[in-house]
């Protein structure tokens, strides 16, 4: 084998295990050292949530911890990846950088003036897919065209054989040399700032422990606990039936692979219809996953706007006072409210509650649902570019889905998902004294709103759905 020296670059993939792109490199030589670039063309935007650099520091930590306990190293580079990564590559003469490729617009810009720079003095690229399990130029309709909707693309891509994960690095890596490792250091490599040090503050528990063995156990976890009754509790906010590895998963954490392997397991050990049916509908949880990264990698413009015609120039009201309060979760309506403090005070919300809380934005006060998108990127561990613009254009009506028009009742839902105003209770306080009725109805007299400090509602309910109603026939029309 040989001892050239190789980089492997780590974006969305702060991992060991299972790791395509680390494999690959490690295959072609005995010297291979991480780096990850703490890239300020992304740190420095408006809509990156302090809790979400808390976790990947978290993982860079633990990710550290593994490289030195294969002989090796993760460098921390900080500064534009353009200029850096090549600069970095040519001083310690490397053979070559390897990378995972990247769905999103501004990622495969970014990796294509990398590739360009590093190319250009010699230094090969070398990628492959490690997100997906299935590349975006694998799945295609019979006349080799990208799906936009969601059932006949979850038939395509069910049935395609899915590979299986892997261990990534057997053989103890060989590091920097001493002089290789001071010539780094003049390079802009630094050590690993805290996510406070990058002027991100986060003072919450985080809902799951950074790193990849922490994603493991929550795995393992959730397959003995909730699995074989996802379908029928996955719905209900106040019950611990969701996986929470949306975080894991956003930063590669864990590998899709080792999430779909415990799937196919799972199925092979159930011995009910019902039992196979619990698990597909999380397996179907994560195509909507990969339908999503398809879609943006497709149809980039999406980033920008609405799928559909009608919502290009739809007359939304974006009222400001409004939206204020629905970020403050001060709508008066119990259980928006009570989802987004969730959000607020936990950095995650449940996924039930993430379309109750967006249909309202968009359908009750008629406001931009990009604004409630780039809230979410604003405030969500696992936001992530692709599902919350794909979940919010499904919520808005003006995304890729054969049923456009839904309108969400807030009273409706919470009856039916939070029938004990569990959920409600848990993250509203102030109205724990108040009747199951009056919370989930959000039938509160005026008397007890005073009483608790409860605002009243700021719009009404049945107006706005007839208001939206007659906008949306309009710009249809």
């Amino acid at each position: 084998m040989s001892e050239d020296l190789i980089l492997f670059w780590h974006r969305r993939d702060l991992r060991i295990n299972d790791n395509l792109g680390l494999t690959n490199a490690s295959q072609s030589s005995s010297k291979v050292v991480g780096l990850f670039c703490l890239d300020p063309n992304i740190l420095n935007r408006d809509d990156i949530a302090p809790v979400r650099v808390t976790y990947m520091i978290g993982c860079l930590q633990y990710l550290q911890e593994q490289y030195q306990k294969l002989g090796s190293q993760l460098l921390i580079l900080q500064g534009n990846p353009q200029e850096i990564i090549p600069k970095l590559a040519r001083e310690l003469n490397a053979k070559a950088v390897y990378f995972n490729l990247d769905i999103e617009p501004f990622a495969r810009e970014r990796d294509r003036t990398v590739s360009e720079a590093l190319n250009s003095i010699g230094i090969i690229t070398k990628t492959t897919w490690d997100q997906l399990l299935h590349a975006p130029d694998q799945i295609s309709t019979q006349s080799q065209q990208p799906y936009k909707v969601y059932t006949p693309f979850w038939r395509n891509w069910s049935i395609k054989p899915k590979a299986k994960p892997k261990s990534t690095v057997s053989q103890t890596l060989i590091n920097l040399t001493e002089t290789e490792q001071e010539l780094a250091q003049t390079m802009g490599v630094i050590s690993l700032p805290s996510a406070q040090e990058l002027g991100f503050i986060w003072e919450n528990p985080l809902i799951l422990e950074p790193g990849e063995i922490a994603a493991q156990e929550r795995l393992e976890e959730f397959c003995d606990r909730a699995l074989y009754e996802y379908d029928e509790q996955r719905n209900f906010p106040a019950i611990d039936g969701t996986s929470q590895l949306s975080a894991p998963l956003k930063f590669g954490v864990i590998s899709i692979r080792n999430v779909w392997e415990k799937t196919v397991e799972a199925m092979e050990n159930s011995r009910s219809d019902e039992g196979r049916k619990q698990i597909q509908s999380w397996q179907q949880e994560l195509a909507w996953r990969e339908f999503y990264q398809h879609a943006l990698y497709h149809f980039p413009e999406l980033e920008l706007g609405p799928y559909r015609e009608p919502f290009k120039s739809f007359p939304w009201n974006n009222n400001e006072q409004h939206f204020q309060a629905w970020c403050e979760g001060k709508t008066g309506y119990p259980i928006v409210d009570a989802a987004m403090r969730q959000l607020n005070e936990s950095g995650w919300m449940h996924n039930r509650c993430r379309m109750i809380v967006a249909n309202f934005l968009t359908k009750d006060l008629i406001i931009n649902w990009q604004w409630g998108e780039k809230y979410f990127m604003q405030t969500l561990i696992d936001g992530d570019l692709a599902s919350n613009n794909g979940g919010w254009q499904w919520s808005a009506s003006s995304g890729m889905d054969t049923k456009p028009l839904r309108i969400f009742n807030p009273a409706s839902q919470a009856q039916k998902f939070d029938p004990e105003a569990e959920y409600i209770r848990q993250w509203l306080p102030e109205l724990r004294s108040l009747e199951i009725e009056q919370l989930v109805t959000g039938k509160i007299s005026s008397r007890d709103r005073q009483s608790c400090d409860y605002p009243e509602p700021i719009v009404d309910h049945n107006q706005q759905q007839r208001l939206f109603k007659q906008l949306y026939q309009a710009q249809k029309l």
